[in-house]
């Protein structure tokens, strides 16, 4: 459709993009939601400050860019604030370095701490094993605790 150019080609592009755009708000929206409604007030939500993801793209393979861009984060991250403020809980946006290579067992960082292709971590220092995402959600669980007892860490 884009190499075609013609008045329908680009009004039919339109269409696909909003359509996307209205999935990937509501979407947004019902996670967002379940997020504030299945934890009680005083919860404190840690996510990774994504801001700047989109130029770690460049590094991207084209055929892969799509998946890596493709989210709102921005969005979702205004969505969780303004219902948990709502709700009574709490958001906060932590840096997002080294959080799938730091070891959450003895806190070595190392690039070859993490296999991306097979989504495994193992300390290179104690030899601790698991998946890398998982890894990186016991990382900013640790960031949420730190920040939690001194009120600014690791934002």
């Amino acid at each position: 459709l884009q190499m075609r150019q013609t008045p329908s080609a680009r009004k039919r592009l339109k269409e696909i993009g909003s359509r996307e755009n209205r999935y990937v708000t509501d979407v947004n929206h019902q996670i967002t939601k379940a997020l504030v409604e299945t934890y009680p007030k005083g919860t404190l939500f840690v996510i990774e400050n994504l801001k700047g993801v989109r130029s770690a793209t460049e590094k991207v393979c084209v055929r892969h860019r799509y998946v890596s861009v493709s989210w709102a984060f921005h969005q979702f991250r205004e969505m969780l604030e303004y219902k948990a403020r709502l709700n009574g809980q709490g958001v906060i946006a932590v840096d997002p370095k080294y959080t799938s290579q730091t070891c959450p067992k003895c806190g070595h960082v190392e690039q070859t701490n993490r296999n991306k292709k097979r989504h495994t971590f193992e300390c290179q220092s104690c030899h601790y094993r698991s998946n890398d995402d998982r890894i990186g959600a016991m990382n900013l669980y640790r960031k949420g605790i730190e920040y939690i007892g001194t009120g600014t860490a690791g934002v």
